[in-house]
């Protein structure tokens, strides 16, 4: 099943921002893969891969204004897509709760091993080098600037940050305490260090001095 998953979702990452594209999704499986190998305890695998491929489907519909929430569109359209398939009743819920689970603004908190895993893995990949790609990506879409040494971070008062340098630090670098396994935090705490290595040598080469 999950192959037909995979094909029945990948279309829906067509045109997607390269930010939330389809190999984001195909990061985010490794990531989760290697969760799922580190962990102490138990998890339905399955679930998580069946989550991970369609946790973020709805994504390109809400960048383009079409839907308000990329994960509770997903919960539905992914629950769909697992029953034309022919999934038991409880993997369909299962893996809805993972995909409304995922988002990092979210309400809804991760209440299954296989969210977390889902949760942790998708936060990774806003973590490190590719994160920091895919920060200056996206900005560079929505054109937001990368700097503006007029919007502090202290007089900042948007939740995501209005420059993508204020991003890392309203957003990004938090991520390390949101994690909800060991190995997650583990990798994220690594992944955090590389960020704030990187906004070190930006400040410095913001005050001239590197």
């Amino acid at each position: 099943m999950l192959e037909a998953v995979r094909d029945r979702a990948r279309p829906y990452f067509d045109d997607a921002s390269p930010a939330h594209d389809w190999h984001h999704v195909q990061r985010v499986e490794t990531l989760a893969e290697t969760l799922v190998d580190r962990h102490p305890e138990s998890t339905d695998e399955r679930v998580v891969r069946l989550a991970v491929a369609l946790h973020d489907i709805g994504r390109t519909r809400e960048d383009r204004g079409k839907i308000d929430d990329h994960a509770s569109w997903g919960a539905r359209e992914g629950g769909r897509i697992l029953r034309d398939l022919g999934a038991a009743t409880e993997t369909v819920e299962r893996v809805q709760h993972c995909i409304r689970a995922h988002r990092y603004s979210t309400a809804t908190e991760p209440a299954t091993l296989e969210a977390k895993l889902v949760s942790d893995a998708d936060n990774l990949d806003a973590l490190g080098a590719v994160r920091i790609a895919r920060v200056f990506t996206y900005g560079g879409e929505i054109d937001e600037p990368i700097h503006d040494p007029t919007r502090s971070i202290e007089a900042d008062d948007t939740d995501a940050g209005a420059t993508q340098y204020n991003h890392f630090h309203k957003k990004i670098l938090d991520l390390p305490e949101r994690m909800y396994t060991d190995p997650g935090r583990d990798l994220a705490v690594d992944r955090a260090a590389f960020v704030r290595q990187y906004l070190d040598r930006f400040d410095g080469e913001l005050s001239g001095e590197s």
